[in-house]
């Protein structure tokens, strides 16, 4: 199971006016890493009031492969097309590509066919990144790992932080006319880890964190740690079906070791929001954890 990222709606105000027929929507079958790269590029488009028909002619595309393309029907397309859309539309390069290839390779393309496919462009340049996101990075990207680590092993921990930062990079400026662009961002990173999780009854898994808890290693005996160990699991299967905002909090709070403040920080919320958050999911726990486990279910 996956969770689509979804892009936060525009800033106010009108997209400018077209001739034409109005771009349909993106295919329900475009997977998270393939849509994470096209969400922030069709909107660059709406925004430029540029037609199909323009566009075409300087990215050298039928105006009809240019449509599928916008709404991710046919075959994946080649970087070069994507890199001369890139241009066109005064999309940042490198994070553009980033996340191109990353949607190639999740969706089976070899190493050589993306070679093949931005053979002709110089890959992809180095964009000047914005200064404010530069800064962003450096004061979240060691909570956002600790967060991705909950869910996700090395690997996929290290291309969901990065896949990210990058779709902050393309939709940067509707993160700075965000009311909180913490929050814009934290939303980002969540959807992005959840996209890349394994489920279990349509609930995210968090069992592999149960292996790298502190208890875990405080029991020095076999016996000790395999007690500890059933006991995580089942703290984590009961903490995987809190809501959303309360399953944050407490990955936060006592899997990532943050504090109330820096909990608030991250996610862009009030520190009371966070307190409530977790007084409730400990109602939950308590109450979840002394049930019989045919009793149990998702919170709703």
């Amino acid at each position: 199971m996956t969770t689509p990222f979804e892009s936060p709606a525009p800033p106010p105000g009108l997209a400018p006016a077209r001739p034409g027929r109005k771009l349909g929507p993106i295919a329900d079958r475009v997977g998270s890493s393939h849509r994470a790269w096209l969400e922030p590029t069709r909107s660059s488009y709406i925004n430029s009031g540029r037609t199909l028909s323009d566009l075409s002619e300087h990215v050298l595309l039928a105006k009809s492969k240019l449509s599928e393309l916008l709404r991710g029907v046919g075959h994946y397309p080649r970087w070069e097309v994507i890199h001369r859309l890139s241009i066109e539309l005064h999309i940042p390069n490198w994070p553009l590509y980033r996340l191109w290839r990353q949607g190639a390779l999740d969706i089976g393309k070899s190493k050589e066919w993306i070679e093949r496919s931005s053979e002709n462009t110089g890959a992809a340049l180095h964009t000047e990144q914005p200064l404010e996101h530069n800064g962003l990075r450096l004061m979240m990207e060691d909570d956002y790992r600790g967060y991705a680590e909950a869910f996700l092993s090395a690997g996929p921990c290290h291309d969901a932080v990065e896949d990210t930062f990058a779709i902050l990079w393309l939709s940067w400026d509707h993160a700075l006319a965000s009311p909180d662009i913490r929050r814009y961002s934290w939303n980002i990173l969540r959807a992005t880890v959840l996209a890349k999780a394994t489920y279990r009854d349509n609930l995210p898994e968090l069992e592999n964190a149960a292996f790298d808890t502190v208890a875990m290693h405080t029991h020095r005996s076999q016996t000790g740690r395999v007690a500890q160990l059933t006991e995580s699991l089942e703290l984590f299967k009961a903490i995987s079906k809190l809501p959303a905002a309360q399953l944050d909090v407490m990955v936060l709070r006592y899997l990532c070791g943050a504090t109330e403040e820096r909990t608030s920080y991250l996610l862009g919320v009030p520190l009371a929001v966070v307190r409530s958050d977790e007084r409730h999911a400990h109602r939950f726990l308590n109450s979840a954890l002394t049930l019989p486990p045919e009793n149990e279910g998702p919170v709703t």
